[in-house]
């Protein structure tokens, strides 16, 4: 099995914080040093003990938390601090592509929510830049009190305004520096939730512990096996549980990510499924996005044991003129920009 310390040893780095997903203090870059435990979060046993014996490279899950500072130092871009030079269309394996979207996120973070913060609020559950929220959509159906998980919970909004209904619920993140941002939130909001950090295709829960489990815009687009990560939440929602997630919308991949008129030109095929890979001086990627078609994500679904019960397409709201990377009023209006797919866990 590739891991993330037989990846690094291969390109010949020091790459000894690489071992668990927390860097360590020589390391960090965006906020200070965990100190935070979270108990009773159900750790998966039917993997010979997982994380230790079973994870990618020996990667622990860990309890994540602590003061929550964020780094105030002017930020000079994911891009610049990775060293991306270019972009490259090519397969990545799974635990390179996990590395550098763990460094993406851990870099990108603070300027991620610099700019995205007032869209996706700090108490609020957006679906997608089109606006449409979970209190207007209830896509989950009912959570007062309910166990719920969320999947790439980032800074964690959506665990927020989920705890606020009453529901009991852990979000996981792969990055450090994202979780960073949601201890802070969590100072600030009075909201507190557990949170793990750990990749998503590797859940370090029991089977059967959830209700529910979510995604949005999280994880999923970012992993190289994604069938493997839906076969995982599905392994972790009990009987009848409803899994909900939202991925930029596949035809989207046919187009330039251009809000204006050169967005509305096609460039790729539709199936063409090659990731999009930016990558460093040394052709070493430092960030992958992963494409799968509307059948393709179907076929996963139905593989991992799941229901397929509603696929929603927001349409473009009157009157919302925000810009958000790719997402425009332009081409929301012509074309589906995000794909939310609801699933249930037979009974």
């Amino acid at each position: 099995m590739t891991g993330a310390a037989s990846a690094c040893e291969a390109d010949d780095r020091d790459c000894s914080h690489e071992r668990g997903l927390l860097p360590t203090e020589t390391t960090q870059t965006h906020g200070a040093r965990s100190s935070y435990v979270v108990a009773e979060i159900g750790v998966n046993q039917e993997t010979d003990g997982w994380p230790a014996a079973s994870a990618p490279g020996g990667w622990p899950a860990v309890a994540f938390g602590g003061g929550g500072e964020v780094s105030d130092e002017p930020a000079r871009g994911a891009a610049w601090e990775l060293g991306t030079a270019g972009i490259a269309w090519r397969p990545v394996p799974a635990a390179q592509t996990a590395r550098a979207n763990r460094r993406w996120w851990d870099a990108d973070a603070d300027d991620y929510l610099a700019e995205h913060l007032e869209d996706i609020g700090e108490v609020d559950f957006l679906w997608c830049p089109e606006g449409l929220t979970e209190a207007t959509a209830g896509l989950l159906g009912p959570v007062e009190g309910r166990r719920v998980l969320e999947v790439g919970c980032g800074s964690a909004p959506c665990s927020r305004w989920l705890r606020a209904q009453s529901a009991d619920v852990v979000g996981t993140d792969l990055s450090a520096g994202m979780l960073r941002h949601a201890v802070a939130a969590a100072g600030r909001t009075g909201i507190g939730v557990p949170l793990v950090q750990a990749d998503a295709c590797w859940l370090p829960f029991a089977s059967s512990s959830f209700d529910l489990a979510c995604s949005a815009f999280g994880a999923v687009v970012f992993v190289a096996d994604s069938d493997r990560l839906i076969a995982e939440v599905a392994r972790v929602l009990r009987p009848g549980g409803r899994w909900v997630f939202s991925v930029t919308h596949p035809m989207r991949w046919i187009f330039p990510d251009d809000p204006g008129p050169d967005g509305l030109t096609v460039q790729r095929s539709y199936f063409d499924r090659t990731p999009y890979v930016e990558v460093d001086a040394a052709d070493r990627p430092t960030y992958v996005e992963h494409h799968r078609t509307l059948g393709d994500r179907v076929r996963e679904l139905v593989a991992a044991g799941l229901t397929l019960i509603d696929l929603v397409e927001p349409e473009w709201p009157a009157g919302h003129e925000r810009e958000w990377g790719q997402w425009s009023p332009l081409r929301g209006r012509l074309m589906p920009g995000t794909a939310i797919f609801v699933c249930r866990r037979a009974a």
